[in-house]
């Protein structure tokens, strides 16, 4: 049997290197394509009390792939305002808030923030929970819209692929 050169020794372990590095990539792409999908989550915060809240609605833009959750409660007092901390998910997009608002009547006024009413890419919003007198918030749900259009009469419109919803009850009376 021959003896191994040097420059059969170096190939060799080049040889066994080559195969190392292919193997623990091929590892990594597996284990990444398995790794669960984590869905942005939007924080919200009033009176003392901060929630993270999860989407009520996640699709990609193709509305492919759904996931759904449920709606945050936030108790938010009267008068007192609530803050949004959006992840860049959501600053980084095209983002549409609802807010529904309350009469004592029981009637419903809806109105609409959008992100170009805010500072290029705002992280941080402030809602007013009652912005007039007799007028309190009900709801809030971040949107993040795409364009899709109507088979049957060719209109436009603008539909959430992800939301985020919250509802904000008033606190409960206090016993005396």
């Amino acid at each position: 049997m021959s003896k191994l050169n040097a420059r059969t020794i170096v190939a060799l372990v080049a040889a066994g290197l080559f195969a190392v590095v292919a193997v623990t990539a091929g590892l990594v792409a597996f284990a990444v394509s398995k790794a669960p999908t984590h869905n942005p989550k939007l924080t919200a915060y009033a009176h003392g009390t901060t929630i993270t809240v999860d989407p009520f609605m996640y699709c990609t833009v193709r509305m492919e792939d759904c996931r759904y959750g449920e709606t945050a409660p936030l108790v938010v007092p009267a008068g007192e305002p609530v803050q949004l901390s959006l992840p860049d998910a959501i600053s980084q997009s095209p983002w549409l808030i609802q807010l529904i608002y309350q009469r004592p009547s029981g009637e419903q006024l809806d109105r609409v923030l959008s992100f170009a009413d805010y500072p290029d890419r705002a992280r941080a919003l402030t809602i007013e929970s009652n912005p007039e007198p007799g007028l309190r918030l009900s709801g809030i749900e971040v949107q993040l819209p795409i364009l899709a259009r109507d088979i049957a009469t060719g209109r436009e419109t603008y539909v959430p692929h992800a939301a985020w919803s919250i509802v904000t009850p008033e606190p409960e009376p206090r016993e005396p």
